[in-house]
Order: structure tokens, then sequence, then C-alpha cells
């Protein structure tokens, strides 16, 4: 029986479309170009960064990250950004008496908004607050202290392979892979997610069904 579900962030809670147009904007390129780009590093397995490393060879991803927040043209996060189906989904396992917590690569100002959007969550908090960050085991031992579950007690949920499906099934969790965004698509069909996911969804609304199997 799951006793905790603990949820990535973008691509699973929140649409990445606000990130990658800002980034975009900021570099002074068409959003499609980026766009494109990273799909490109999603079909080969690369992380996202690589996306503006294409753009920009050499850039320094945190000093630009720097440079756009003194510029007030940082990270922002609201209502929108959110998909529709997370608070309802959310909202149903808690009344089942599941514990939700929240848990990604983000930064710290990632969790004070987050925080700011009063999910139904028991617990949200980001790698940056945690000082370490997916696929690092050592994340994936941070969410068991949190759950407060056994890990076969614990589900992971979200769309990346390679940070959330493959390094929590190997701390011992159940997974769920959402085929949502980029990566959530276009590795959906991968024999090796198939196999490695113990649930594969479409929508955060699957997990009610889950934690009641």
């Amino acid at each position: 029986m799951i006793e905790t579900i603990v949820l990535d962030v973008g691509e699973t809670l929140t649409s990445d479309d606000r990130y990658w147009q800002s980034w975009a904007d900021w570099l002074g390129v068409p959003r499609h170009t980026l766009s494109a780009l990273v799909g490109a590093v999603v079909t080969q397995g690369l992380d996202n960064a690589e996306a503006l490393r294409l753009l920009k060879p050499g850039i320094d991803i945190p000093a630009e990250y720097a440079a756009r927040e003194a510029a007030g043209q940082g990270e922002r996060l609201d209502e929108n950004d959110l998909y529709d189906d997370v608070r309802p989904a959310l909202t149903a396992v808690r009344d089942l008496g599941v514990r939700v917590i929240i848990a990604g690569n983000q930064t710290e100002k990632a969790g004070r908004l987050l925080r700011a959007l009063d999910l139904p969550a028991d617990l949200i908090v980001t790698s940056a607050e945690w000082g370490v960050a997916k696929p690092d085991p050592a994340f994936f031992a941070r969410v068991l202290q949190a759950s407060g579950a056994m890990p076969h007690e614990t589900l992971y949920v979200g769309d990346h392979p390679a940070n959330d499906v493959f390094p929590a099934q190997a701390a011992g969790l159940r997974t769920a892979h959402l085929r949502r965004g980029p990566w959530g698509h276009w590795w959906a069909d991968d024999p090796d997610v198939i196999a490695a996911a113990d649930w594969s969804i479409t929508s955060l609304m699957d997990l009610p069904r889950i934690v009641t199997y």
C-alpha cells in the first residue's frame, strides 16, 4: 500500500513554457528556436541546460540566472503555471489519507514560490534547499527521510526517466512515469522506462486509483 506520494515539479506539476520563453527572451533568440533545441537535447538524453549551451557556448548559467534576477526578469511561478489536474489530484490522494510531498530539482526561490501557492501538500522542498539534486542517490535518501514510510510504501512521480524513474527505483521506491512534457512523451515507450516504472500514467488523476489498488 502507498503511504506517501512524492512528486517532481517541472512538467509534473508545472508547465515549463514560461521558463523556456523567458530564457529565449533574455538571450535574444526566437522562442521556437530554443524550444526546438530543448527537444533535440531531450531526444539525446542530455540535460535541458545543454540547449542553452548550444545557443551560447560557454554560458555561465548561474551568473546569467543572477543577472536576470537583478534585472527583474527572474523566476516567476503562479497558478497559471500549474497543470489543471494538480489541485484535484493532490486533494484526492490526501483525502485518502496519503501523505503528499513535492520535491524536485528547483531553486530556493522556486521553493518559496511553490509554497506561496498553498498547494494541498504536507511538505514542499527543493534540491537547492536540501543541498543535493537528482539523480544523486542522496536526494532520494532525503526523500525517504521525509516520507515517513518504507521505500515500497513511497511512490515517486515524475516525467524524467534519468532524474526520476531510474534513481527512485534504485533507491527502492515505487515509481510512476508521467507522460507529460518533452521528456515524458519522448521516453514513455522506451522499454527500459516501461520496465523500471511500476506505473505509466497520463494524468495525475490516475494517482487516487494507484494508492487504492
